[in-house]
């Protein structure tokens, strides 16, 4: 589904123009269509109809309260993996029964503030949390649900960063060790064993991985069930890929149907973690020109967006197409596009061919998905604007930071 589309050269979120959103908000700023997020999260949902299931988004990709509220309303669940994306899903009116737990590092805060909560299920990552859980539950006289997440060691083909299901890794419970946790989760009366999970990465474009790592895990669900320790549902985790530049990730429906093809007639219900392919391309970073700056080997064009507010390029080298919001019928030239963060790596793209001029702005696309998450603070620079586009009605869903925020929680030593 294209939401991004341009009338009369001008590029449009939906209805809005993106002239628009600018001298309403200013820039930088996130902007993101509700259409979008919509037709993403349906098209997960209708591949797994006739199938018992819930799809858990992944809060790290976007965890902003309005898109939260969104996917709420469509009947989303949700992955976390904090205590504060837990506060942030309640905020936003999730159904804490329909929120799944993952991390390596809970703490004892988190477990019993998630506990207290009533969460479906911790997805629980080594034998010291399990044995944190089990005596957290004892102490509030419940019975914790729990998951393992076992690592089966397949090579996702991804950035090595995130990467998640190999050996060296630091995720999820050996799968030769799984087996002997799951027997001691069995045994515990303050533990109920209620599925299995697995996730091996992010940005993943090819299904064979996938296929590989469930035939590990269906078989060790199997050994599971002739113990006589049957599990309610599988956690198929996320990490389906979006395409930025080149990629050709696999269509969501076939996607699935290989997983439910593997499942077969086994009883379990199916939950999926997806994040990026519900929200990165539901969202871009708008961006203004404040220089240009020619010079001898590259010719820069200076932006007022950075690496604090979209930090994937300088983190990843990750492409993001940029597209000039209003087209001009100059010639086009090679620029990098940078900010002003004092830092080598602080670029938006490298060697882009744009027709651009001081004051233009810049679109630069599939930001909805790890950027207002993972922005910062650095060089004393406030948090972008947050707009949701709906129709034509545009909301601020996060006002810009103040100077003033900054260092409003911070105090002078006495003088």
């Amino acid at each position: 589904m294209s939401v991004f589309t341009r009338r009369d050269g001008i590029l449009h979120v939906e209805s809005v123009a993106l002239p628009a959103i600018a001298a309403r908000f200013g820039t930088p700023c996130f902007v993101y269509s509700r259409a979008a997020l919509e037709a993403a999260y349906r098209a997960f949902d209708e591949a797994l109809a006739g199938r018992d299931h819930l799809i858990c988004y992944a809060m790290k990709a976007n965890s902003s309260l309005a898109i939260l509220d969104v996917l709420a309303q469509l009947g989303s669940g949700f992955d976390i993996v904090s205590g504060g994306e837990l506060a942030r899903a309640l905020a936003a009116g999730a159904d804490p029964g329909k929120i799944v737990f993952s991390g390596i590092g809970k703490t004892e805060f988190e477990i019993r503030t998630a506990l207290e909560a009533g969460i479906l299920c911790f997805n629980v990552e080594s034998a010291a949390e399990l044995a944190r859980i089990a005596r957290l539950a004892a102490d509030l006289k419940k019975r914790a649900p729990v998951s393992l997440r076992v690592n089966p060691d397949v090579d996702p083909m991804t950035h090595p960063y995130i990467s998640t299901g190999l050996k060296e890794n630091k995720f999820g419970v050996a799968y030769e060790d799984a087996l002997r946790l799951y027997r001691d989760a069995a045994a515990s009366p303050h533990l109920d064993v209620a599925g299995l999970d697995f996730h091996i990465g992010s940005q993943l474009t090819d299904v064979a991985p996938f296929v590989d790592a469930f035939d590990r895990v269906l078989d060790l669900v199997d050994t599971l069930a002739r113990e006589g320790i049957r599990l309610r549902h599988l956690d198929i985790g996320g990490g389906l890929g979006i395409r930025y530049r080149a990629e050709q990730p696999p269509e969501v429906a076939d996607y699935v149907r290989a997983m439910l093809a593997q499942l077969g007639d086994r009883p379990h219900k199916v939950l999926l973690e997806p994040g990026r392919a519900l929200v990165g391309n539901a969202g871009l970073l708008l961006t203004r020109v404040e220089y240009l700056k020619p010079g001898a080997h590259r010719n820069f064009a200076i932006v007022d967006a950075a690496m604090n507010d979209l930090m994937r390029p300088a983190l990843y080298d990750a492409w993001h197409d940029i597209a000039p919001v209003v087209q001009r019928s100059s010639a086009k030239q090679r620029y990098d596009v940078v900010g002003p963060v004092c830092e080598s790596g602080d670029f938006i793209g490298r060697s882009r061919d744009l027709a651009v001029a001081e004051g233009d702005l810049l679109a630069v696309m599939s930001a909805g998905a790890y950027g207002m998450s993972m922005s910062s603070n650095y060089n004393a620079r406030p948090r972008a604007a947050e707009i949701l586009v709906d129709g034509g009605a545009m909301h601020q869903i996060r006002a810009r930071e103040s100077l003033e925020s900054l260092y409003a929680g911070e105090r002078r030593l006495p003088r």
